[in-house]
């Protein structure tokens, strides 16, 4: 590691195979947290390569836990977080708004770190059971057309970095690896980035796995589509630009799409918006991203998702993949 460190501050970026072999020693406690710190920290001020991210990520999928969900096909919402935006657990309720239009999702997700309240967070708050059991993931995405995937179950190995990462309560480049790991391995993802150079990044890297993928970056600098202004996304198809009148609505202010104080106040706002009692800003951000996500997945146009996305509200569908999921969890 030390030779590792020295290259990192020399401001030198990493070959695959030593971004991989680093982060497969850091897994296996092989690191003291001094240096697990300082190696997270160079990549605040040096910008990832396509390189090392691939490497990293070839690491923790070695590392992960695997999970076998290919029967139905289910793709994965996940922001990579560290926009410092702050809003409610959007991609998150666009999985349910998903699952409810008929879409399987594999959502894979992890306590927050840069903001007051991660996926897991939430899901933890409204009675989600989290496990790595193959048989109950699997019902689960049978009968309530989803499952969560909570990140520290199948990458054990990163205990060594998580109580780091917390201390820090900065984005590291963990920000950047936590879609691109899922371990069920999807083959589709829509995906939220916090800049256009990770977009770049993401572009490559996904080019390589043969999925169907979405990338979003928000210009204002979400790492989702907020409807505050103009989304880049990136897919197979090519890139383009939507934002509100691509959905035929108003545009949103950032204080519309704000996340409470805390856990507590973004379940309400969940639930609210699953229950069809959310203000309408509320809704039309959670029915645009999904509306992404609908259309990647069924290769439809994203009006066409946008209306999918409406009525998996409007009918109760997605409230329902929820109260199935909570039920399931009880048992």
């Amino acid at each position: 590691m030390k030779e590792i460190l020295e290259k990192r501050i020399r401001n030198k970026s990493l070959s695959k195979d030593e971004a991989k072999h680093t982060l497969l020693e850091i897994g296996q406690g092989k690191c003291n947290s001094h240096q697990i710190a300082a190696f997270l920290t160079t990549y605040m001020m040096h910008v990832v390569t396509v390189e090392e991210l691939s490497g990293f990520r070839a690491a923790l999928l070695d590392l992960c836990i695997a999970i076998d969900l290919k029967d139905y096909d289910p793709i994965d919402l996940c922001g990579t977080g560290g926009d410092g935006k702050d809003t409610f657990n959007i991609s998150t309720l666009a999985s349910f708004v998903t699952a409810g239009a008929g879409v399987a999702v594999a959502k894979h997700g992890n306590y927050g770190v840069s903001s007051s309240c991660g996926s897991s967070n939430v899901m933890e708050h409204l009675g989600i059971r989290f496990s790595n059991e193959q048989d109950f993931l699997r019902n689960c995405i049978g009968k309530a057309g989803i499952c969560v995937l909570h990140a520290p179950l199948f990458h054990p190995a990163m205990k060594h970095v998580a109580p780091i990462r917390r201390d820090l309560g900065l984005k590291t480049f963990f920000n950047m690896l936590g879609p691109l790991v899922n371990p069920s391995k999807p083959n589709k993802q829509m995906v939220g980035v916090f800049s256009l150079e990770l977009q770049r990044i993401y572009r490559y890297l996904l080019e390589e796995t043969n999925q169907q993928y979405s990338i979003l970056h928000a210009l204002d600098g979400y790492d989702e589509i907020s409807l505050t202004g103009d989304t880049k996304v990136v897919s197979n198809s090519g890139t383009a630009t939507i934002n509100a009148a691509s959905f035929s609505i108003e545009t949103l202010q950032a204080n519309q799409i704000g996340g409470g104080k805390s856990i507590a106040d973004a379940a309400d706002i969940f639930m609210q918006v699953l229950k069809g009692t959310s203000t309408d800003a509320q809704k039309q951000v959670v029915c645009a991203n999904a509306a992404v996500a609908i259309a990647t997945a069924k290769g439809c146009s994203i009006n066409d998702g946008f209306a999918y996305a409406t009525e998996s509200i409007d009918s109760g569908k997605a409230l329902q993949s929820l109260e199935t999921l909570q039920k399931l969890s009880t048992k």
